[in-house]
């Protein structure tokens, strides 16, 4: 009878890397996607216009590096909010389903040490990949005003920025949708799955 491999001794999954870079051909399709979503989706920014924040957008390169960073991974990010107080557009990733390549990763870089100690190698970490990407974790309640839009996470589950001192005792929490109910629950930092990623927001 054979031996059976250890815990950890699979190939470690390829890491997730952030690309901010793009060439002006690929920021006008960028723009393009944005405007086309913006379009197809009234119901998330209701009397926005966009030619407003199109030119907030080529006034701040910056925020277009973090939107393509967004959009590649597969966030899908659309507006769905405007700060009156520091006339911000906000941005939220809104892909059905947590975003396709920022999966099978740990809570944050601590989580994530913790398994590759251990022999096991995520894709990475939600916080390290968000301040990478320079986007923020969606919190408990502004993943609860997303759902209130549209239906998320119907068939998967995504990170959460987590309380600190839930995090202090090695928990962290995530979110999804099932039985028509949103769903806020926790792990251990260091968990990761095929179906759980992240979502993030940007103020423009």
């Amino acid at each position: 009878m054979g031996k059976k491999p250890s815990k950890g001794s699979s190939k470690p999954i390829p890491k997730i890397v952030i690309n901010l870079g793009f060439s002006p051909k690929q920021g006008e399709e960028l723009l393009l996607t944005l405007k086309d979503r913006f379009e197809k989706s009234p119901n998330r920014h209701e009397g926005f216009e966009w030619p407003m924040i199109q030119t907030k957008l080529e006034a701040h390169p910056e925020k277009l590096m973090s939107l393509y960073a967004m959009e590649s991974t597969g966030g899908e990010p659309d507006v769905v909010g405007y700060d009156q107080k520091s006339g911000e557009y906000i941005f939220y990733d809104c892909s059905e389903q947590s975003p396709t390549g920022r999966r099978s990763i740990c809570y944050d870089g601590e989580g994530e040490q913790h398994r590759v100690e251990k022999g096991v190698h995520p894709a990475g970490n939600a916080v390290d990949l968000a301040a990478a990407m320079g986007i923020n974790l969606l919190n408990e309640d502004q993943y609860r005003e997303l759902q209130e839009l549209e239906e998320f996470d119907t068939k998967t589950e995504s990170w959460l920025l987590t309380p600190a001192d839930i995090r202090e005792l090695g928990g962290a929490v995530f979110g999804d949708r099932r039985y028509n109910t949103v769903f806020v629950f926790h792990n251990s930092a260091p968990s990761f799955y095929a179906a759980r990623g992240f979502r993030g927001s940007l103020r423009v």
